[in-house]
């Protein structure tokens, strides 16, 4: 299944890793029924350009969590890759959401973020709501980071359930 807007999100299995947890725990799709999931894919740990976006994602985390988003990074990095960068005196250190290893590739073919030159992931960020609908998807070109104000943007905007013109803020009136 390819992911399209406003049709359930691919499903996908995969071990996350988290800075406490010394082994790998499998989650799936089903375990963010009832909330909001950022999926957000970056290309690679121990990159320069993708620590900039999980730490920003992390030093914000609270403004997601209030929006009852729960957060999931994804690489095509093994789980130990994953550990090893969190560990490491250049690495990320303890976050508040776990990243997932997708060494399989599904999930990045099934969200169509395959960089095929590369064989890593596009940047690309999926808001899924809670009943498991993609309602929003990005993909960029890996030499720019988003924006972790427009990801919160389009969540609170997204949560509205008005319509919201172009440059839409949280607080101002939506479209009737």
């Amino acid at each position: 299944m390819t992911a399209r807007i406003g049709l359930p999100a691919p499903d996908f299995t995969m071990d996350t890793v988290t800075f406490d947890n010394g082994f790998p725990l499998p989650k799936s799709l089903v375990d963010y029924r009832g909330k909001w999931l950022l999926l957000f894919f970056y290309p690679f740990d121990f990159s320069k350009v993708c620590p900039t976006e999980i730490l920003s994602l992390n030093r914000r985390i609270k403004e997601f969590t209030d929006l009852n988003v729960e957060v999931l990074g994804i690489s095509g990095d093994s789980i130990h890759t994953h550990k090893a960068w969190m560990r490491s005196s250049e690495g990320i250190g303890p976050l508040s959401f776990p990243l997932a290893s997708d060494y399989s590739k599904d999930a990045t073919i099934a969200y169509g973020v395959l960089d095929e030159a590369t064989k890593a992931p596009l940047r690309g960020s999926f808001i899924i709501d809670p009943e498991g609908i993609l309602q929003y998807a990005v993909i960029s070109n890996s030499k720019v980071g988003r924006s972790v104000d427009e990801t919160l943007r389009v969540i609170e905007a997204l949560q509205s359930g008005g319509l919201c013109p172009m440059d839409w803020k949280p607080g101002q009136n939506t479209i009737t």
